[in-house]
């Protein structure tokens, strides 16, 4: 009898590791496929809402990282810190599509509602909207607030994102 229940005891703690096993491994192919989706989006030359944990993988591990500036990314960004009631926001998004559009291939551009992802907000003092952060791919980003227009974005790009000497 003690034998059996031992052989029981063996037997469910198997399946039990089994178990934790079988849902690490989803969860991973769960985040692999997210993070492929979103490099789609970009490559498509759309804006890419970002989440925390997105932005910690794709942009910067804060957590990790806490004394050094360490961009996760392959390409130059520019992340805008929106929210959907904001009027100056409203008048960026579509400036951004168009840039997210023509520079696809150059930069990707991320967009973070504020209102949803208050802990990313106040890790950078986010305190008006709209705020941008330009982040080349070595060095150390820049932060723009409120609403520039399409030629204060292009020259920040070409200059600062791209290291192109001339803007226009």
């Amino acid at each position: 009898m003690r034998k059996l229940k031992s052989l029981l005891m063996v037997a469910m703690a198997l399946i039990l590791v089994s178990c934790s096993m079988s849902a690490k491994s989803e969860k991973s192919e769960k985040n692999e496929t997210e993070k492929n989706e979103t490099e789609k989006v970009a490559a498509q030359g759309e804006v890419v809402a970002l989440n925390k944990a997105d932005f910690l993988s794709k942009v910067y591990n804060y957590e990790k990282n806490q004394t050094e500036w360490v961009y996760e990314g392959n390409k130059p960004c520019i992340i805008d810190f929106y929210a959907d009631w904001c009027g100056p926001c409203k008048k960026v998004s579509p400036i951004l599509k168009e840039l997210a559009a023509q520079y696809k291939d150059d930069i990707v551009i991320y967009k973070i509602d504020v209102d949803k992802e208050k802990e990313l907000a106040a890790a950078f003092g986010i305190q008006s909207i709209p705020t941008l952060l330009f982040i080349p791919k070595t060095g150390k980003p820049q932060i723009a607030q409120g609403a520039l227009s399409k030629e204060q974005f292009v020259e920040q790009i070409n200059k600062f994102l791209l290291g192109k000497k001339s803007s226009l």
